[in-house]
């Protein structure tokens, strides 16, 4: 009889545990910027949009870029959710495929053209655009 609320006691606690971990890992797995991208730099990226993805979990601007270290890639820049983009003042036609860009990410530690604008100015074919 011992043994039968022992064994209960034991599945309710690995239960307890599975759920808890259900709920925190994806909150621990979300990446963060600071991981991923040197919040100590900033770097202007210059080029023409190839793509502007409007999408959760973050919307992503592609941009062939003709000007600096980066001149003949295509660089990726994180920017934010579509939510908190709109609630910025931005638009799902913020950019659009040919638009002359100038845009101050943080890099990727790596090295590789990727990098990350959650709210930094832009200027779209030479007009200033900044998040409010």
């Amino acid at each position: 009889m011992g043994e039968t609320k022992t064994a209960r006691a034991l599945v309710a606690v690995l239960l307890t545990v599975i759920g808890l971990a259900a709920v925190w890992v994806p909150i621990v797995a979300h990446h963060g910027t600071g991981t991923s991208y040197d919040q100590d730099k900033t770097i202007a990226v210059k080029g023409r949009v190839t793509e502007f993805a409007w999408k959760n979990p973050h919307s992503a601007l592609f941009v062939d870029v003709t000007d600096g270290p980066y001149k003949g890639k295509n660089y990726a820049v994180e920017l934010n959710s579509p939510g908190v983009m709109i609630r910025q003042g931005w638009t799902k036609k913020q950019f659009q495929v040919g638009d002359e860009v100038v845009i101050n990410v943080h890099p990727s530690k790596t090295g590789s053209a990727v990098g990350e604008c959650l709210s930094c100015t832009v200027i779209v074919n030479g007009k200033e655009t900044k998040p409010n």
